[in-house]
């Protein structure tokens, strides 16, 4: 079983996928941001190194989707491949911080890649605000965050709307996270995990 968690940069995913992993016995499989060798360098100069960004992305969540299946584990994957594509890359494109011949370049390489896998049996969204996308991002306190603008985030938030919206793939279980303490509060933790068990109870 493959499950996923997609959301907007600070949603939370990074810990649920630890606290849920925990919890139901399942693999996880981690974005990789503190090896990743162009971050740093993306959120000093965008335009320069965007595409470069994305197409680490790319193939590292293919990677991971390939051992996911290749595995035969339940596995919970923190971020999917199809948020890079539907989401960051678009939106680099659309803001100017991303030529059109890279981005072409790109949904071609993707477009090639997603034949070979199938989505997750269930995608969990995180919905967030805004500010509190902002206050969680403070909270962790990453250097290379600090310079995230404030349009970023919020064009990120109105494209995850529209691709959740419309999103047909498989099981979708969304949660607000604004008022959510899954951290700190065992009884958001708990009516999370109701949720998700609900959920795959419907999957067999």
């Amino acid at each position: 079983m493959h499950i996923a968690l997609a959301g907007n940069i600070g949603a939370g995913k990074t810990t649920l996928t630890r606290l849920l992993s925990k919890h139901f016995k399942w693999e996880a499989h981690f974005e990789d941001v503190e090896t990743n060798p162009y971050l740093n360098s993306f959120y000093e100069d965008m335009q320069r190194w965007s595409f470069n960004l994305q197409i680490y992305f790319l193939n590292s969540r293919f990677r991971q989707v390939v051992e996911i299946r290749k595995s035969g584990k339940s596995v919970i994957q923190d971020r999917t491949i199809y948020e890079d594509a539907y989401i960051f890359a678009p939106n680099l494109h659309e803001m100017g911080l991303m030529p059109s011949r890279d981005f072409e370049n790109y949904e071609t390489l993707f477009e090639l890649m997603s034949s070979f896998i199938s989505p997750p049996d269930l995608l969990i969204y995180l919905r967030s605000s805004v500010p509190n996308l902002v206050k969680q991002i403070q909270m962790r306190g990453r250097e290379y965050e600090n310079s995230i603008r404030l349009d970023y985030l919020k064009s990120l938030n109105d494209r995850y709307d529209h691709w959740i919206g419309n999103y047909k793939a498989g099981k979708l279980l969304i949660i607000d996270v604004d008022d959510r303490d899954f951290i700190n509060n065992r009884e958001d933790l708990g009516m999370i995990i109701d949720k998700i068990n609900a959920e795959i109870n419907g999957l067999f």
